[in-house]
């Protein structure tokens, strides 16, 4: 036994593994490096309970082998190994092999805390190498530590530069070693420098100038650790004017000393700050739980270091209770805290600036916050950002699953970036309940893509809501798990163009498809869209005829004499006589009359309107202002067939009237005036009602039906349709900037009314003196017949004096066809000049139509400049 006790732990455990497998040493290498990778782990909360277990399994199996003398043996072994006096860590690295230190970070124990000079210095050397990356995630120097000794920052030689890498990386996550029996994974006593023992080690003290004893570094040492964890030390205070940790000047102590005092202070600044964040934090519910999942990231980042902590205050309690016997260069130093806090104090930086950064920001404001200090090029600060990331981003995405499967948003304190306003009413859903809060849109998610989130869940409470569809969730999409981890956040976030966007994308086409076969097949969506281009916008050609032939002795009225059931009736009537009978009830049930706000003086002709009633899912694309702008198109529509159907009637009245007058020789100027005018007028009215049917209305409509039979969403269709609207009222002349066009178009019906009236009025005129002609003759004729004088002296003068009178009327019926005339090529001429000054392109072709002949140039000579001017601009645009 006396030979077993000064064996090291190594062979020991090598020993031991021999003696388990019944194997040779050689062959028990792997089981050996398994066995100081367990020891070595970071599982130091439960590795005192989990060697228990262990030990306890391992004799309660030899004594099931009936191995009782091999228990026995064990269990001495195992008491010796308790017993020894240095820790695990600083024992097994005297001999570790090399591949040993190949494990993984986090599995990799430490080497020994007692390092050697010229491995501390290689150390710190590597380790700010392999840190340089923090820079570029805008780490700084908060504290003003001084600049690095020349002696750190040269080393013995490759492989102990290497050694001692890997001893300074590790440095972050030393847990405490099972023989350290009065230290534990938790920060030091708070009670301040003044209740712990005083340091039995050797100290150097040197006598100054006035011959006070100058501080040891180990009582630095001491102050330091309790510095590390926020408290103030004997020596080391925070200076609240200044706002870091400081030396008193008075404090006898060496410029060395004090410098690396005050840099190793900077960590304690450090961790005041993340702490004062996580506290001030933790216990604010409005917080949220993104803000809350940041703060869980910090307080792990901060356990881990209070775990080195833990370990370096063991190793000073090891040092207090060795007292003279501790090996002086062993012993815990200035220097060595500087090597072994170098990358934990890289790490509070980044977590410092990042705390400063995301101030005042929750949600997913902060999520991108987080997300904006990932692109590093060091490898361990991107995996530590990274790893925060995921657990910020692991409510965000919790709340994305339960918006985009359930169409549930329970998002108490605004985190996420859809949001809900519950005063808005189920007819307003689609439009004005769910929108994006922009601010709160993660910068890891893409506009396209928040965008479609927000038509998922939109789309499955339209459904639900709107539509009274009960199908469940599930049915119209299979769910997707939900994250079991932030581990899982992390990685579906990382793969944002991958697995994130097909999640996305197939929860979007499947119930974006669903919502549009809902909407077609149970409501009609697109029948009803064409309903609305037969009626409203005046398609069914056999139907509005007929209507107007129907409509015209009621609408020929005042229009306060009108009664809205008899033009429904009349409307009926018109259905059943016209292919309109063959539209669906559901439609036709739809299609009424409706009578706009009377003015004085006004003719049914103005009031009158069609209507057409939606209500249900189908009036979320039909809305009110759609239908408002339906309603002026249609009174547009109707006033230009309404002038297209006077002109008819006009014409007729000239070929009837035509042979009729034959025998009125005085009256062939003004009917040839007539003719002439309303020559002008046809064209006029023919042209615009080409413009309007087809390149307005027929080419819009196109478009639009494309565009609804491509949609993937209805989000697609209701887009599609305002266009549509937007095309058809700018071209209509019907917007803000075409009023001055509208206004001459208004006019320009003025004057087709006003000449429909005088040419009646010429033609009563002319048909009663013709008859009044003929009566006169036929009068003359019966009286010769009966053997008599056919008139009398006085009245064939009477007959002489009233033709007279007629011919008298004739220059003042062509003076008022030559002034109505004058006044309609006027307002011709003015709204040709408009159509050539307009920047739409089609208006500018339509003037070209109406003046083919540059009839209305050659008496404007205002039009010949703006047409020439109009030719180069097309020109030049060619």
């Amino acid at each position: 036994m006396a030979t077993l006790d000064q064996k090291s732990p190594n062979v020991l455990l090598q020993n031991l593994c021999c003696k388990i497998t019944g194997k040779s040493e050689a062959d028990v290498a792997h089981q050996f490096q398994y066995a100081v990778r367990v020891i070595g782990s970071n599982y130091a909360p439960t590795i005192e309970r989990d060697e228990f277990l262990v030990s306890e399994k391992i004799k309660k199996e030899l004594l099931k082998q009936r191995r009782e003398a091999d228990a026995a043996l064990f269990s001495e072994l195992h008491r010796k190994l308790q017993t020894q006096v240095c820790s695990y860590g600083a024992l097994l690295a005297q001999a570790l092999p090399r591949d040993v230190h190949s494990t993984p970070f986090y599995y990799a124990r430490p080497q020994s805390l007692p390092l050697s000079y010229p491995e501390r210095s290689a150390t710190a050397h590597n380790s700010s190498m392999a840190t340089s990356g923090i820079s570029s995630m805008g780490a700084f120097s908060i504290n003003g530590p001084g600049p690095t000794p020349p002696s750190l920052l040269t080393g013995p030689g490759p492989q102990a530069v290497g050694e001692s890498m890997r001893g300074s990386r590790l440095a972050w996550t030393l847990p405490v070693s099972s023989s350290l029996s009065g230290a534990a994974a938790a920060p030091l006593p708070p009670s301040g420098p003044s209740s712990s023992p005083a340091p039995k080690l050797p100290q150097r003290q040197r006598r100054d100038g006035d011959g006070s004893a100058e501080i040891g570094e180990a009582a630095l040492v001491r102050d330091i650790l309790y510095v590390f964890q926020g408290i103030d030390g004997k020596f080391i205070k925070m200076c609240s004017s200044e706002n870091c940790y400081k030396i008193d000047s008075k404090v006898p102590l060496c410029k060395s000393l004090r410098d690396t005092s005050s840099r190793l202070a900077e960590l304690g600044w450090l961790h005041n700050k993340i702490r004062k964040y996580t506290d001030s934090h933790s216990l604010d519910r409005a917080f949220g739980l993104v803000g809350q999942s940041f703060c869980a990231a910090l307080h792990q980042e901060l356990k881990e270091y209070y775990r080195l902590l833990s370990v370096l205050h063991a190793q000073l309690q090891v040092e207090d209770d060795q007292g003279v016997n501790m090996i002086v260069d062993n012993s815990l130093t200035l220097k060595r805290l500087l090597v072994w806090t170098y990358d934990p104090k890289v790490r509070l930086k980044t977590l410092a600036t990042l705390v400063d950064y995301c101030q005042g920001r929750k949600g997913g404001e902060l999520a991108s916050a987080v997300h904006a200090y990932e692109k590093t090029g060091d490898p361990h600060m991107r995996a530590l950002i990274q790893h925060i990331l995921g657990l910020v981003s692991h409510p965000i995405l919790n709340f994305l699953y339960r918006w985009i499967y359930d169409g549930e948003l329970e998002d108490t304190y605004h985190e996420f970036f859809v949001a809900s306003d519950p005063t808005v009413k189920t007819d307003r859903l689609w439009h004005d309940k769910y929108s994006l809060r922009k601010s709160m849109i993660p910068s890891f998610i893409t506009m396209d893509q928040a965008r479609k989130v927000l038509l998922i869940g939109k789309s499955i409470n339209f459904l639900h809501q709107v539509c009274h569809d009960r199908t469940p969730p599930g049915k119209i999409m299979p769910a997707s798990k939900s994250t079991d981890s932030p581990k899982d956040a992390a990685v579906l976030f990382t793969d944002l163009e991958g697995a994130f966007q097909s999640k996305i994308d197939a929860a979007y086409f499947e119930t974006s498809k669903y919502l549009l076969d809902v909407l077609n097949k149970n409501y009609q969506l697109l029948e009803h869209l064409q309903a609305m281009r037969r009626y409203l916008l005046l398609g069914q050609g056999d139907f509005i005829r007929h209507l107007m032939d129907l409509l015209k002795p009621e609408l020929a009225r005042a229009a306060t004499t009108l009664y809205q059931h008899n033009l429904t009736g009349i409307l009926e009537t018109a259905v059943r006589a016209t292919n309109a009978q063959f539209d669906s009830p559901e439609i036709l049930k739809r299609l009424d009359v409706r009578l706009l706000e009377v003015s004085p003086g006004d003719t049914g002709w103005d009031v009158f309107s069609l209507d057409y009633h939606v209500e249900g899912p189908i009036a979320t694309v039909f809305t009110r202002e759609c239908m408002s702008h339906y309603l002026r198109v249609f009174n547009f529509l109707w006033r230009a067939k309404r002038m297209e159907y006077i002109l008819t009637d006009i014409w007729k009245g000239q070929m009837c009237n035509a042979k009729l007058l034959k025998s009125m020789p005085e009256l062939s100027g003004v009917l040839h005036q007539c003719h002439v005018l309303a020559s002008e007028m046809v064209h006029f009215i023919h042209q615009m009602q080409y413009y309007i049917t087809f390149e307005v209305l027929e080419c819009s409509w196109d478009e639009l039906w494309n565009k609804v039979q491509q949609a993937q969403d209805l989000d697609h269709i209701i887009a599609a349709h305002d266009v549509f609207l937007d095309t058809v009222i700018s071209r209509c002349l019907l917007d803000v900037n075409n009023r001055s066009l509208l206004n001459q178009l208004r006019a320009v019906f003025d004057q087709i009314i006003e000449f429909q009236n005088a040419q009646d009025t010429l033609y009563r005129s002319a048909l009663e003196e013709l008859q009044l002609r003929i009566q006169f003759e036929d009068k003359k004729r019966r009286r010769e017949e009966m053997g008599e004088w056919g008139v009398t002296a006085e009245q064939e003068a009477e007959e002489k004096r009233r033709v007279q009178e007629f011919k008298d009327t004739i220059p003042k019926m062509c003076s008022q066809l030559r002034l109505l005339t004058h006044f309609y090529q006027g307002i011709v001429q003015e709204f040709l000049r408009l159509l050539m000054t307009s920047s739409d392109e089609s208006l500018q072709f339509f003037s070209f139509r109406l003046d083919f002949n540059e009839h209305y140039k050659a008496r404007d000579p205002r039009l010949r400049p703006s047409l020439g001017a109009t030719r180069g601009r097309r020109s030049s645009n060619i």
